[in-house]
């Protein structure tokens, strides 16, 4: 569906507003970033179409407001006291980018998005928090974000596990990769940006597949025709990438952030981001053999034909390239 006007120029204010936020050289223009990104997201989650998205846009706005005002708040603890205002801060970016536990609105505000906007809120979205983050953990050593490492684990692979609403599945599956991403923003920048990146990639391509099925629904997945083979192998393989199960793409950052932990001794929680990683892949492959194995030609939910002809190779490519190429396990090892 084309972007109207006003649709691209707000998308290109929340663009600049994260943009401002990564660069700036203080926590005011930072701040100033975080704001213009928030009041440009909020129109673009506005929807007529959707009655859940007045709801979603309201829920988003209240909680982002809390968290400016948490970093406006820290800031009359500088002088005073830093560990203080570095603690606040830490909480405020943590509220922001939908770690556990501050994780509460997360769900609740992707369950009344479209696949287009889920996306944004999974990558874009999360992109200047985490930034900050990484430059808040990189002068001042804080006790609070392996806690919050822990927490985002643990609820992410036990939320998931009851859902069946695939944009609530969706959402405990990005808070158990914001564990993984926080744990590789303890070790190094360039750690975060690689995970980030493969993350983005995938995720993107499970809400297109998504979006093109218009399926919210786990048993929407389901309801193909066996012609359309390609389209279910196709969601088989990107839930498999996205649980991080070798040799699939999905598996590639979480093999660096597994190899930097041993040897950086993080023992303890290399255990639970592994056993949560278990988890999860038990709701992703409740997901993709459902989409693989059973067939439901009662209920048509989908009113697009297919996925476009040029999309297919590509997020066959983006899901299968650990499969395709593992040279570049060692190329990147």
């Amino acid at each position: 569906m084309p972007l109207s006007s006003s649709q691209i120029l707000f998308f290109s204010t929340l663009m600049l507003g994260t943009l401002l936020s990564v660069s700036s050289s203080s926590w005011f223009g930072a701040w100033m970033g975080l704001e213009l990104n928030l009041l440009s997201f909020i129109p673009l989650i506005s929807s007529k179409n959707n009655q859940y998205s007045s709801e979603a846009a309201l829920k988003y706005f209240l909680i982002q407001a809390l968290g400016s005002s948490i970093i406006i708040m820290s800031a009359s603890f500088m002088m005073s006291s830093s560990e203080l205002a570095t603690t606040l801060l830490t909480v405020a970016l943590l509220l922001k980018a939908g770690a556990a536990p501050f994780h509460f609105w997360f769900p609740s505000v992707m369950e009344g998005l479209q696949w287009n906007q889920v996306i944004i809120l999974m990558t874009i979205q999360k992109v200047a928090p985490l930034s900050l983050l990484s430059y808040l953990l990189y002068s001042d050593n804080l006790y609070i974000v392996p806690a919050a490492i822990i927490a985002s684990a643990l609820v992410g692979a036990i939320g998931g596990i009851n859902q069946t609403f695939l944009r609530k599945i969706m959402a405990y599956s990005s808070i158990n990769h914001m564990a993984w991403m926080m744990s590789a923003i303890l070790i190094s920048e360039t750690n975060w940006l690689l995970y980030f990146s493969f993350y983005c990639l995938i995720s993107s391509s499970v809400a297109i597949l998504f979006n093109y099925q218009d399926a919210f629904h786990i048993s929407h997945i389901m309801n193909h025709t066996p012609s359309s083979s390609h389209m279910k192998m196709l969601t088989f393989t990107s839930l498999l990438s996205l649980g991080g199960l070798p040799p699939f793409t999905g598996f590639i950052p979480k093999w660096v952030i597994i190899q930097e932990m041993v040897s950086s001794h993080m023992f303890i929680m290399l255990a639970i981001l592994l056993a949560s990683a278990l988890l999860t892949l038990f709701y992703y492959l409740r997901m993709a053999m459902t989409a693989l194995t059973i067939s439901s030609p009662k209920a048509k939910w989908s009113v697009k034909s297919s996925i476009s002809s040029y999309m297919t190779p590509s997020l066959i490519y983006i899901n299968t390239f650990g499969l395709l190429a593992p040279s570049m396990f060692t190329i990147i090892l």
